[in-house]
């Protein structure tokens, strides 16, 4: 497997440097075969259900897959048969955190912003645990996403701090993101090979 090249490089600004990579980790994780894609969300789920461990009572922030992104559908019923809840990211404004509205599977869902589906209804929640989508990871426990800084605002600015997990492909795992002051270093990072949690200076 080759895996994509890190950020780091002197010849280019740091947002072009991340721009390439970002660029790179999508077309890695596009061209993931599509069984290969559906076993990976498998084990992201059975790792992720033993990393998080008994749910009952939690509420859990999860996303709505898209352009490739792990599928979590099937853990995400098995979490709320155990007794869990769980939230969706909504986009409230351009450079704004994210609010998390209360959802459950078979809830209503409406185009957002970039037409990603939210909750049509649903109460503001503060999330226990964010389950964060990844486009790209290092070992570090830093994210690299879209580009519009959402979850690194959202995260900075949750009030009790929630247990944060990346999930991703190990294809979009690299040496670094060369993490800049905004971003915020996730508690631990799941792909379907393996479950690392950070290691906090």
């Amino acid at each position: 497997m080759n895996r994509p090249k890190s950020a780091g490089g002197q010849e280019e600004s740091t947002a072009q440097r991340r721009k390439s990579l970002r660029a790179q980790l999508l077309a890695a994780r596009a061209a993931l075969p599509e069984d290969e894609r559906a076993q990976g969300s498998a084990r992201i789920g059975a790792h992720l259900a033993a990393l998080l461990g008994a749910v009952g009572g939690r509420t859990i922030a999860v996303y709505w897959p898209m352009r490739g992104e792990p599928d979590l559908a099937d853990w995400i019923g098995k979490a709320a048969a155990a007794g869990a809840r769980f939230a969706l990211p909504v986009v409230v404004g351009r450079d704004r955190p994210l609010a998390f509205r209360a959802w459950a599977p078979g809830d209503r869902v409406v185009p957002g912003p970039w037409n990603i589906p939210e909750p049509e209804d649903g109460t503001a929640v503060v999330p226990d645990d964010v389950v964060v989508p990844l486009v790209g990871f290092d070992r570090a426990g830093y994210r690299i996403g879209y580009g519009g800084g959402f979850y690194d605002r959202t995260l900075a600015a949750l009030q009790p701090r929630p247990r944060t997990v990346g999930v991703g492909f190990a294809v979009c795992e690299v040496d670094t993101i060369e993490p800049q002051p905004h971003d915020v270093r996730l508690d631990a990072v799941v792909t379907e090979v393996e479950v690392f949690v950070s290691r906090r200076p």
